[in-house]
């Protein structure tokens, strides 16, 4: 993804739920070693669901379209992960550290342009899906 502040706004489904509105905010930034940042805050309005904040760290190594990551989840703790760069997707997996729950999860970010992508993800407990989420991402003007 492109650097810069992106704003989010979708719908999140638990098992057995109906589907709640979800929005948040990201933030990415790249450095000149090609060391990516991604932060981004879930909020659920018209629901009493705590928000999720999500602080990725990855390195994209020159000429590689995999990578890997490690992801920090106020609700989740340490998460490790790996992902792969597509013409138009970003597909990503991630599993939870030392979890007896055996969560883990994925996600997919396609390109409708360099200023809006889709998302498509879901947590997973064990062999079950346990959440997913769809979403709009769009790139905020710099002021």
């Amino acid at each position: 993804m492109e650097p810069g502040r992106w704003s989010l706004q979708g719908n999140w489904l638990e098992h057995n739920g109906m589907p709640i509105s979800v929005k948040g905010m990201t933030l990415v930034a790249w450095n000149r070693d090609n060391w990516f940042t991604m932060a981004t805050k879930l909020i659920f309005p018209g629901s009493d669901r705590s928000e999720i904040s999500l602080v990725y760290k990855g390195r994209l190594h020159e000429g590689e379209r995999q990578y890997t990551f490690l992801l920090q989840h106020n609700l989740f703790g340490q998460i490790e992960g790996e992902g792969w760069i597509g013409l138009d997707t970003i597909v990503q997996r991630y599993w939870v550290l030392s979890d007896r729950q055996r969560r883990s999860g994925f996600e997919t970010v396609y390109r409708l342009s360099d200023d809006a992508y889709y998302l498509s993800c879901g947590v997973m407990s064990g062999h079950s899906l346990t959440s997913t989420m769809e979403a709009s991402l769009e790139r905020q003007p710099l002021k």
